[in-house]
């Protein structure tokens, strides 16, 4: 069967990017930038996503445009006869299971918050009341299982209208629509009172902050956030190399998309620090920021209906834009794997990502238990340290390793790659750092992960 191509180049970028571009955009990177010394923390974080996620970005589009498969067979079209690198293919698609466990549920937070402050239920409330509507949320399993269904009926039903027709289409249409209602935000937040302090605490280096917490935890904090914010390791950047063309080098392509999503990133710093310091609240509240600060923030506002709203409904095109992503790459190892239409393997998997992800809804009420105190107090927080902490760095050293050495798919065979039609290219003079320097970087953030998680 011929394989599928995405119709346009905006499409690819548009795809990758909305991959790449997830709710840890938005809640995690401005808190970690405040905490870490604003400027400072931007300026590492910057230099990181060049050095860190660039190459291995790069490689994930190289092996699956080399491939022209998914992620669970492109290394089995690439290696050489008897080797097994073919079995993290399998593992690619346990970590894209294990990601959508949770994200389903947590996208659904945010349409559930869309939908609540689009309909006036958080206006009028005290700062009490609000925070009583995020604990009533996560204790009822009815409002969070409805909203996690929505969720993957939404996005199986987009995937199984085809590449182009469906995940392309609405996937393009989401992607503007939320950069343009961010730019919107923005703006607004720059003429609240507050912006001046707010963006000089964002933006302007502050190393005494920084020492505060910590130089060497703040390079830490910087270098994980570059490296986990791309979604590397798992092939969900693997699957749209497979359906592009050779028209364009893949470093530039990378480029693009690291750009989009660092620009998300930046942005939703704009929209979140003026608006504290101008309402005098807590700016480094991590998740609770959003569903507890932010509201209380909206309430008191004026037209705070229309720009809760709109900030709640860019937060869920964030996130669905990466379940749209990771549910394609998903659908399509079935497709390959079992020799199914794309509606057939559609159709399992909205059965079986529905099962999957109910152990995430019930973890904070029926099912709680205080042995995941150690990951951070639910199913979620131990289906996201799985993930992050294992599966993401340990996959995107093997996609590292599988494209630098002579025991994988080797250098020349993926410069070859990378470099296939117009735009940046990759070196030879980068070997040395991406055969060497750039695996140990990877090791240490996977080992400093799980010291961080369990000893400090």
């Amino acid at each position: 069967m011929e394989r599928e191509k995405l119709k346009s180049r905006l499409g690819f970028i548009l795809l990758s990017a909305g991959c790449a571009i997830g709710i840890g955009n938005v809640w995690k990177f401005p808190y970690m930038a405040g905490q870490g010394g604003g400027g400072a923390f931007v300026l590492f974080y910057l230099l990181f996503l060049v050095i860190l996620g660039l190459p291995i970005m790069s490689m994930e589009f190289a092996v699956g445009r080399a491939s022209h498969k998914s992620p669970v067979r492109a290394y089995q079209a690439l290696e050489k006869p008897g080797q097994k690198w073919h079995i993290h293919g399998y593992f690619t698609l346990i970590g894209c299971y294990l990601l959508m466990m949770f994200y389903t549920t947590v996208a659904g937070w945010m349409l559930h918050y869309f939908y609540m402050t689009a309909a006036g239920k958080l206006s009028g409330l005290d700062a009490g009341q609000v925070a009583d509507a995020f604990t009533e949320m996560l204790a009822s399993p009815l409002i969070m299982g409805f909203w996690m269904v929505v969720v993957v009926v939404f996005g199986i039903f987009v995937c199984a209208r085809g590449l182009q027709n469906g995940l392309e289409k609405v996937t393009k249409g989401m992607m503007i629509a939320l950069l343009v209602i961010m730019v919107v935000l923005a703006v607004n937040s720059l003429f609240m009172p507050g912006a001046k302090e707010g963006l000089r605490f964002y933006l302007v280096p502050d190393f005494g902050r920084m020492k505060e917490v910590g130089v060497v935890n703040t390079l830490v904090g910087a270098m994980n956030q570059a490296f986990f914010t791309l979604s590397l390791g798992v092939g969900a950047m693997a699957i749209f190399g497979s359906y592009i063309g050779k028209e364009h080098a893949l470093l530039g392509e990378s480029v693009r998309v690291v750009v989009l999503d660092t620009f998300v990133a930046l942005t939703s710093g704009l929209i979140i620090f003026p608006a504290c310091f101008t309402y005098g609240v807590d700016q480094t509240s991590g998740p609770s920021l959003i569903f507890i600060t932010l509201p209380n923030i909206f309430a008191n506002m004026s037209m705070g209906r229309l720009w809760g709203s709109l900030f709640f409904l860019f937060m869920a095109f964030a996130a669905l834009s990466t379940v749209l992503a990771v549910f394609e790459n998903i659908i399509c190892c079935g497709m390959e794997l079992t020799g199914w239409s794309r509606q057939k393997s559609s159709l399992v998997n909205l059965f079986l990502i529905i099962a999957l992800s109910l152990p995430c809804v019930l973890g904070y009420n029926v099912w709680a238990w205080d042995g995941f105190a150690i990951f951070g107090g639910a199913v979620l927080d131990l289906e996201d340290f799985l993930v992050s902490n294992l599966f993401l760095p340990l996959g995107s050293l093997v996609y590292l390793l599988f494209c630098v050495t002579r025991y994988g798919w080797g250098w020349d065979n993926y410069k070859k790659e990378v470099n296939t039609g117009d735009g940046l290219k990759v070196r030879d003079w980068m070997r040395g750092y991406l055969t060497y320097g750039l695996p140990l970087i990877v090791l240490f953030i996977f080992v400093f992960g799980l010291y961080d998680k369990f000893i400090a």
